[in-house]
């Protein structure tokens, strides 16, 4: 079923809508939602709670790319699950994620700091948006979509050593153009 076709069924508040989301989109949501917490059970609650998200949100949001949307509530809704019970530490594969980037990007919580976070994500825009197509599709599938360095390594026909030291390249990048920019690290 075509995507305006599914946005319409929620906007009639159709429950056929979620059916078919879930028909659609289903294995790419558990993707990402595994990819960050690596927990079975919950990654089936993070794909729930998308599609309810999706149902309550649609309306008066009209999508113009369905699985972009839900593939941002899904994300989003796994990181809120990985912050609340970081303490647990149970969750290895956002922890990786993060512990990879600490070094590049800073992180607050003051005015200030979101000032200057505001900041960093144009810098990063700007950064992600210079990259050539391969690059910039390998920074966001591992740091946006969480996916394992092993699996990018077999999709790209490289040893996973060789991958590591990819990211590791394109992280020093993103580290570079921060301090160009005058971004505190």
């Amino acid at each position: 079923m075509e995507d305006a076709t599914i946005i319409d069924l929620y906007v009639q508040r159709n429950q056929r809508a979620i059916e078919e989301t879930a028909a659609k989109y289903g294995g790419y949501c558990s993707a990402v939602a595994s990819n960050l917490l690596g927990c079975p059970e919950d990654t089936e609650e993070i794909v729930n709670d998308t599609w309810l998200a999706a149902w309550n949100d649609i309306p008066p949001s009209q999508p113009s790319c369905l699985r972009l949307y839900l593939g941002r509530l899904t994300r989003n809704l796994a990181v809120s699950r990985f912050r609340f019970a970081r303490s647990k530490k149970r969750f290895a594969g956002m922890e990786s994620l993060l512990s990879e980037l600490e070094e590049v990007v800073p992180g607050g919580t003051s005015p200030e700091e979101a000032l200057a976070g505001k900041e960093l994500a144009l810098c990063l825009q700007g950064w992600v948006d210079s990259l050539e197509r391969e690059e910039r599709q390998l920074f966001v599938r591992r740091y946006w979509h969480g996916v394992p360095v092993k699996q990018l390594a077999r999709e790209a026909g490289i040893s996973q050593n060789a991958m590591t030291l990819r990211l590791s390249r394109l992280r020093r990048s993103l580290r570079a153009r921060l301090e160009q920019e005058g971004v505190e690290l």
